[in-house]
């Protein structure tokens, strides 16, 4: 029998299947994915890597591995305009310097394939089974165990089953748990362009009237959009032939750095707010996009998941060291107290930033403007923000977001 079962590949269920095995070499994990086994290599997308996640992937040993491929945020630049102002004033500058004593930047844009190839190369190491191809499509929960039903035919007996299958998660549902769920009308463009200057490590976020264009660093003369359009215009660019793309490209991102060239896919991505209204039942755990989806305006969706693998890893560990049932609700609840405040807050915080930014009224336009011009002017309040995104403000971490072994 299984001691946990993780339904889903991804960077979450990985890293999760890794951080157990890492701290409880005797608990036996495997990671079971739908998904093809290599269509993870054909990911061209990047995502920003913050403080805390950072010091979770060094303590599951795969940090230097990913280095190399990784690009510093040194400094982050935000401007509020329409998309035909000739000017984009700044309005509000950070320095990429996070608050630790190592040096080290807030935030880094790491390679989507870099990091799951290494937790792919690691999570084997260590004696992970992971099976590609196979879903989980059903399960029944038991009084000692759950038996998880795969999509090959067979069944696996598990004393955990946790979902990490995405936003639209069937285990979710077929858990009974409900969720708080908006769809904003928009979607997310996701390219990467070559341009001929360097960016010197700057990412930008221009607040334009349909949603933020955030242009984000990374190796060599390259960056990664974000780019949030209304559902249908994103539709119809995502469609439209290169030269109609890349002409509403430069349009937004400007000529500061050049030419561009588009050298990736691109693809659009139907953005809402997902909350998940439990995270734990019997024998069962919610992580990653299947406990909240957010909109990516502050760039914390796949960190706000690394906290979940922090925060679920070690209320597992340490129960095992205890001697106490890794599935029992009473066990699982402790995770769900440690995570549901900070998602649900996060969830809040960026559906009101978009409501506030993705809107042209004057009167909402004047008072942004102020607001950030404000923060730009107490270098008190900006060591908080940025604090609190690199995510490692105040006390009660889980111990790996800090830098330490569960």
């Amino acid at each position: 029998m299984l001691d946990v079962l993780v339904a889903g590949g991804g960077y979450v269920g990985l890293s999760l299947a890794v951080a157990i095995k890492k701290a409880a070499p005797h608990l036996a994990v495997e990671v079971v994915d739908g998904a093809p086994e290599h269509v993870w290599q054909k990911d061209e997308r990047a995502s920003a890597i913050v403080a805390a996640a950072r010091n979770l992937l060094d303590v599951l040993g795969v940090w230097n591995e990913i280095a190399p491929e990784a690009e510093p945020i040194r400094r982050m630049v935000i401007t509020d305009s329409r998309t035909a102002d000739p000017v984009r004033p700044v309005f509000l500058t950070f320095e990429g310097a996070g608050s630790g004593d190592d040096g080290q930047p807030f935030a880094h844009m790491v390679p989507n394939r870099a990091m799951t190839g290494s937790l792919l190369r690691q999570a084997e190491s260590l004696g992970v089974a992971v099976r590609w191809a196979t879903s989980a499509e059903g399960f029944s929960t038991g009084q000692h165990a759950t038996a998880i039903r795969l999509s090959d035919g067979s069944e696996r007996q598990a004393r955990l089953l946790v979902a990490c299958d995405g936003v639209r998660s069937k285990l979710r549902d077929m858990a009974g748990i409900k969720t708080v769920r908006f769809d904003y009308g928009q979607s997310g463009i996701v390219t990467t362009v070559e341009h001929e200057r360097p960016h010197d490590g700057t990412a930008e976020e221009h607040f334009l009237p349909a949603g933020p264009f955030a242009t984000l660093p990374l190796t060599g003369n390259r960056s990664s959009l974000v780019w949030t359009e209304r559902t249908d215009d994103a539709r119809r660019l995502v469609e439209s032939d290169d030269l109609v793309f890349e002409e509403e490209l430069e349009r937004r991102f400007g000529h500061k750095l050049g030419g561009l060239k588009v050298v990736g896919g691109r693809r659009a991505f139907p953005l809402g707010l997902t909350l998940a209204r439990a995270f734990v039942a019997p024998r069962f755990a919610l992580a990653g996009d299947a406990a909240h989806g957010i909109h990516p305006i502050s760039g914390q969706g796949l960190n706000l998941g690394f906290k979940d693998v922090a925060a679920l890893a070690e209320t597992i560990v340490e129960a095992d060291r205890l001697g106490l049932d890794i599935g029992a609700i009473s066990v699982l609840e402790r995770y769900e107290t440690w995570r549901r405040f900070d998602t649900v807050r996060m969830g809040i915080t960026t559906d009101v930033l978009n409501r506030l930014f993705s809107n042209d009224a004057t009167p909402l336009r004047v008072l942004r403007d102020v607001g950030l011009g404000v923060v730009d002017r107490l270098p008190g309040l900006k060591s908080f923000f940025i604090r609190q995104a690199e995510g490692t403000s105040g006390g009660g971490h889980p111990r790996m977001l800090v830098g330490q072994p569960i």
